[in-house]
């Protein structure tokens, strides 16, 4: 999980891994696993600030409530706020359940990012305390979708719904793979999909790239995508001009 908000350097963190809410630092193994089934804690692998692609204005990407609070006079000027990335967040989704009404208590925006196969955990009151839910949607053709991930895309799709349903703002992210997703059909089922929600306020359309490849390599896990090229402009251009096509704002 990572954290992002606005700002200049924020202070130190003890460790990459300690996110706590009202916790004493000295604890045994029994009361760390207790507190973190309970939401108490959480892991976090970095708190980044001075973010601006990770929401509106200028974010905070990481540490607690403390930390962002000494944050949020500028972050209310910036019309920033908190972040929380991954990885993917909701499998700390019970620590977010504490997070996020603790941070809206003090009057700062949040958005989730997440790739809303388990958008289920939350519930109807979680999403009352988070203002932007974005989306990082790989594919629509199920097959596709299942092939890249390895996973259904059935649970993404309904929790997609339940947001539009709910008019909760969404913006979408969407990365173009050559040989995967620059198919201008399934770009174009995409485009579609996103237009018909009528809740998404913008699409980032995004290039591929190899940064995360090293991560796979020390984990000793089969890439799929390591032979996969960034895409060409033209590509880019024309995946633009289709969610443009149907009334999008997409960057």
């Amino acid at each position: 999980m990572k954290l992002a908000a606005l700002a200049p350097e924020g202070p130190p963190i003890g460790s990459p891994f300690d996110l706590r809410l009202s916790m004493a630092e000295k604890v045994d193994e029994t009361d760390i696993k207790s507190a973190l089934e309970s939401g108490e804690w959480g892991f976090i692998h970095s708190f980044t600030t001075g973010s601006a692609v990770d929401g509106p204005g200028v974010r905070l990407v990481a540490r607690a409530v403390e930390v962002v609070n000494q944050y949020r006079n500028s972050l209310r000027t910036m019309k920033g706020g908190l972040t929380i990335s991954g990885g993917e967040p909701l499998i700390q989704y019970r620590f977010l359940s504490k997070l996020f009404p603790a941070i809206k208590k003090i009057g700062v925006h949040t958005a989730l990012e997440t790739n809303g196969y388990l958008g289920e955990r939350l519930t109807d009151k979680d999403l009352s305390s988070i203002d932007l839910v974005m989306l990082g949607l790989k594919a629509i053709e199920p097959d596709l979708h299942r092939r890249l991930t390895s996973m259904d895309n059935k649970p993404v799709h309904e929790f997609v719904r339940r947001l539009a349903a709910k008019k909760h703002p969404v913006w979408i992210r969407f990365v173009i793979v050559p040989g995967w997703t620059d198919n201008m059909d399934e770009v174009s089922r995409m485009a579609d999909f996103a237009a018909e929600l009528g809740n998404v306020q913008r699409v980032d359309v995004l290039p591929f790239h190899q940064m995360g490849r090293f991560k796979w390599e020390k984990l000793g896990m089969d890439y799929k995508l390591r032979d996969a090229e960034p895409p060409s402009a033209e590509t880019i251009e024309q995946t633009l001009a289709r969610f443009r096509a149907v009334g999008l704002n997409v960057v």
